[in-house]
């Protein structure tokens, strides 16, 4: 299971980019996984469903099963959020794994940048990253830079980089 990461500032276009370029990886015949990092309280559950409020009542986990899907909720509570190790450890056999977010560890990266947002480039000051990919010419680069609209460069650019997780 290789790894590679799509990283930058928020509203910069992290997940337009992902919408697009998973089914492009997945049609080279790649079975791919996402880890989302959000720094924001997340609740995939709602007051008054069975599941919210067996959760409420005290469980650690919940595994609330559909006919289409399943999700399985782990209440922190007061423990330290889990590395990204342990969480790749949670996921399904795949070829690759996607991750958004985790701008700090060391992994293979590709900096979604686009200059009409006003902030800068996170750039030399994160590990792992790689390249930049942006909608603007972007001089003085010490990245290459990909087409943010060239799904396909991208794509071959994550498969050439993409490795495995060393902790």
């Amino acid at each position: 299971m290789k790894v590679f990461g799509i990283t930058g500032h928020s509203g910069m276009g992290k997940t337009t980019l992902l919408e697009r370029l998973i089914p492009e990886l997945q049609q080279r015949g790649l079975r791919v996984s996402l880890i989302k990092h959000s720094h924001k309280n997340i609740d995939i559950d709602h007051p008054g469903k069975d599941s919210y409020r067996l959760r409420e009542a005290g469980c650690q986990e919940v595994l609330l099963m559909g006919n289409r899907r399943w999700a399985l909720m782990h209440e922190l509570t007061e423990q330290a959020e889990p590395s990204l190790a342990y969480l790749l450890t949670r996921l399904h056999d795949c070829d690759l794994v996607l991750i958004e977010g985790f701008k700090s560890e060391q992994f293979p990266k590709l900096e979604v940048w686009r200059p009409s947002i006003g902030r800068s480039q996170l750039g030399a000051d994160w590990p792992g990253i790689k390249a930049i990919a942006s909608d603007a010419e972007v001089t003085n680069a010490i990245f290459p830079v990909l087409d943010l609209s060239d799904i396909s460069t991208i794509a071959d650019f994550v498969v050439q980089h993409a490795s495995e997780f060393a902790e």
